[in-house]
């Protein structure tokens, strides 16, 4: 599959400072910010810095050093949203997936007791 990128998704506008955020942490590889519709009272965005369209394409795509930072970032994120009791990571991707943002992102919603996401 060949991912092209697009540099006007707004996480991409958000990572150039063009739109504002409430960054949550950051590091050299990853920026971790407040969903601005929350599902739940913990909702934090982890996005890696790199022009990623979806899960996969960073998996095979991101160096070593990027998945390590970007998964150190999503750890961090759980730390300080005290998370301990439990929380859903989502990576929704591409049209089937309702992916509505072509940039990789974790979605860490949490804060509260979350029904399943699908029957058994």
């Amino acid at each position: 599959m060949d991912y092209i990128y697009d540099d006007q998704n707004i996480f991409a506008k958000i990572l150039r400072g063009e739109i504002p955020n409430t960054t949550v942490y950051e590091n050299e590889h990853a920026l971790a910010f407040k969903d601005i519709n929350p599902a739940a009272p913990v909702h934090v965005l982890v996005i890696p810095k790199g022009a990623y369209v979806s899960l996969d394409h960073f998996a095979r795509d991101a160096s070593p050093a990027e998945q390590v930072g970007f998964l150190q970032a999503v750890a961090e994120v759980c730390r300080l949203s005290d998370v301990e009791e439990g929380f859903r990571a989502i990576s929704n991707t591409r049209t089937h997936g309702v992916q509505d943002v072509p940039h990789y992102h974790m979605h860490i919603i949490g804060g509260k007791q979350l029904g399943r996401m699908m029957p058994h």
